[in-house]
């Protein structure tokens, strides 16, 4: 209040006290302190990561030594690979939303568990069926254990330069694993034996185990609330059937009904799905998280970006080694470039752009980097080799990958409400695993599709038909290649106009696009 001088002006009054407030008026809450424990906490979320991603491509080039050990049959052994994406991506929304529900702390040491009895499982594997089995448990528990992780990152790191940081760690293994895993694959396969492929994820489980009490903190999401079970039933048999359609298209023909019928049936399904989580009172997926234009925006690039960038371990593992002649080992190993590019990319250039540059610019100038490398790839024969054609491919692949990758990640789970951030996350890695399948089946069935018509056309003696075959196999990675470029020139562009310009700042709320 304001005194008044005899002559009746007022005086100012003294500046207030804290005793002198109002009690009505709010004093904002200071920031919480960061959590001493975060890097440590940022090591065992990192193992957990690298066992899932790794995990996707170490069983390949250890398949065709389990398929001859347990007798598998040519049209069985896609199982292998198909019952873990499918169980996976299957399974990603549903595992999102539990961890938002039970807790992202005890969903992770229940997925990390889980994720290791199950390979442990395999490795044991008397037979295809009981490996097809553990296959399956290994994608049910990652899909519990993916989003939790990511969570547990997204809440851990809210300060710009420390986000930036830790998701460019996360970037780097996120895309990094999946060609670790073929080295690791065909060092275990070569020097040991098959079964070592699946027994490598215990030691890794088990060391993020000894971690998780000591280091992980779990910010308070939502405990309360009923899970979704219409929207879980319709979100995994729509994503089950999509991918079931997509890996039977190769050996049976996109005209089979065993091909259309599950395609239309998932798409009727995931229609359903949208339609029920417009009315659900606790839906699976709130459609705010996806409503968000930056942050469809980044799902779309992840999703396109995988698409295009999965076929390259597929089409190169079979180039270095039937036309090239490279040795399981020799074959992992000509994979490096291309996990220190995304490295590179991800910790040493995106992480250090990030707090300063568009989200936008680096995804879109990963991707043209990622298309580049695409067509040297095209240009591969017979004869090419590995450092003049294959390396610098490899190399910008790498960088091109690594700077799209950390801001997608960062970006997508910025401004996510607490209680929404295992969902968001499990969309994330729901997009990326999907891309991962469709990207596979699809770039398979083109370069396969091409091979058997350039064979066809091509062959006129009979005693150079080897030389034929292995010309078509790289005229068909060709043609393949060339559609990865256009794929990820789409990822580019999408990029450049749905992500804002803005760096994300923190993951506490959700800002407006």
């Amino acid at each position: 209040m304001s005194k008044k001088r005899p002559g009746g002006e007022s005086l100012p009054s003294a500046p207030s006290t804290a005793t002198d407030r109002s009690p009505d008026v709010e004093v904002p809450a200071a920031p919480p302190a960061p959590d001493p424990k975060r890097w440590w906490a940022l090591a065992v979320i990192a193992l957990a990561q690298l066992m899932v991603i790794l995990d996707g491509t170490v069983v390949n080039i250890a398949l065709p030594s389990a398929q001859h050990a347990l007798g598998m049959s040519d049209a069985d052994r896609q199982w292998v690979i198909t019952a873990y994406t499918l169980a996976f991506g299957g399974l990603l929304l549903l595992g999102g939303r539990i961890a938002d529900l039970v807790g992202r702390k005890r969903t992770f040491v229940i997925g990390l568990a889980g994720f290791a009895a199950a390979s442990a499982l395999g490795g044991a594997a008397s037979g295809p069926g009981m490996l097809f089995a553990a296959r399956a448990l290994q994608g049910a528990f990652a899909a519990v254990l993916a989003p939790s992780a990511l969570s547990l990152l997204s809440t851990t790191f809210t300060e710009p330069k420390e986000r930036a940081r830790a998701f460019g760690v996360y970037g780097a293994l996120a895309g990094g694993g999946s060609a670790v895993g073929l080295i690791v694959g065909g060092l275990l396969t070569e020097y040991l034996n098959w079964r070592w492929s699946l027994y490598v994820n215990v030691p890794i489980a088990l060391a993020a185990l000894l971690g998780a009490p000591a280091f992980l903190r779990d910010r308070s999401g939502r405990r309360a609330g009923h899970l979704d079970v219409p929207g879980a039933l319709l979100a995994c048999g729509g994503l089950v059937a999509l991918v079931y359609g997509f890996s039977e298209a190769e050996p049976r023909g996109w005209t089979s009904p065993l091909v259309l019928m599950p395609l239309v049936v998932g798409v009727i399904l995931l229609a359903a799905f949208v339609w029920w989580q417009s009315r659900a009172a606790n839906p699976l997926l709130p459609l705010r998280i996806v409503k968000n234009r930056v942050r469809a925006g980044s799902l779309a690039t992840m999703g396109l970006a995988t698409i295009g960038m999965f076929g390259v371990f597929l089409f190169l593992t079979y180039y270095l080694q039937v036309v090239l002649g490279y040795p399981p080992v020799r074959t992992g190993l000509a994979f490096v470039p291309i996990s220190a590019g995304i490295v590179i990319g991800a910790t040493q250039i995106a992480a250090r752009l990030l707090p300063r540059t568009a989200p936008r610019t680096l995804m879109s100038s990963g991707m043209v980097l990622a298309a580049a490398g695409m067509v040297l790839l095209s240009g591969l024969t017979v004869h090419a080799q590995y450092v003049s054609h294959v390396l610098p491919a490899l190399l910008l692949l790498g960088l091109g990958m690594g700077l799209t990758f950390m801001p997608v990640y960062a970006t997508a789970t910025a401004g996510v409400p607490p209680q929404d951030a295992g969902v968001a996350s499990a969309a994330l890695n729901t997009v990326q695993q999907m891309g991962a399948s469709l990207g596979t089946v699809l770039l398979n069935t083109i370069a396969t599709g091409a091979t058997s018509r350039y064979v066809h056309s091509h062959v006129h003696d009979p005693a150079h038909g080897g030389a034929t075959l292995n010309e078509g196999m790289v005229h068909g990675f060709s043609v393949a290649y060339w559609c990865s470029a256009g794929v990820l020139l789409l990822a580019a562009l999408v990029a450049g106009l749905t992500v804002r310009l803005k760096t994300p700042k923190h993951a506490g709320n959700d800002a407006p696009a």
